[in-house]
Order: C-alpha cells, then structure tokens, then sequence
C-alpha cells in the first residue's frame, strides 16, 4: 500500500499505469492536510536538512553515494525517540524476534 499527497508526479497517467499494472493500493491524505502523513513529512524534512540541503551534489552517482551514506546512518546508528531510543535496524531486529517466539507459542 502506498499512501501520497496528492502531488502531480504522484497522479500523473505514468503513475496511475505502473500502479495498476502492480496492483498496488494507494490512498491520498486529504489536500493541506500534511500531518496525515505525519511521519513521511519528518522523514522528508530530517533528509532534506540533514543531506539534500548540507551538500552540493556534482552528479547523480555523488548523490547516490551521499544519500546512501545518510541512509545508513538514520536507520542503523541513530537511536530515534519513536522507537523508545532504538535505531530502526534494532526494532526491525526485535520485532522479528517477537514473532518467532509468538510463532513457537502457538
């Protein structure tokens, strides 16, 4: 499921073909209601504060590389508050965990 403003690259004929030939489901918040999708706004603002507007990009493949750099920090170094001070990989790691024991419980 993908969930999306209502943007025009995000209505755009292209867009509506790839996700019906996928058949993904897609919800739009309503328009200027931003805080519906309150943890993309965060996520998008932490990565253009902290990355897109800290570097002068020469090329795509610098871009890429940086991107990716500030990427791995955010989900694999830095705790975050929403996830009571664990990183993303963390949760990920006890939330597996969580269901391998509740499968073995069954």
């Amino acid at each position: 499921m993908v969930v999306s403003d209502n943007g025009t690259e995000l209505t755009s004929n292209a867009m509506l073909k790839w996700q019906e030939d996928r058949q993904v489901e897609w919800h739009y918040i309503a328009p200027g209601k931003p805080m519906q999708n309150g943890f993309v706004e965060s996520f998008n603002g932490r990565l253009r504060d902290e990355c897109l507007n800290e570097h002068l990009f020469p090329n795509l493949r610098h871009a890429r590389h940086l991107i990716a750099a500030w990427r791995d920090d955010y989900n694999h170094h830095r705790p975050h508050s929403s996830l009571d001070g664990l990183t993303p990989r963390e949760y990920h790691k006890r939330s597996e965990e969580d269901q391998t024991l509740n499968r073995a419980n069954l």
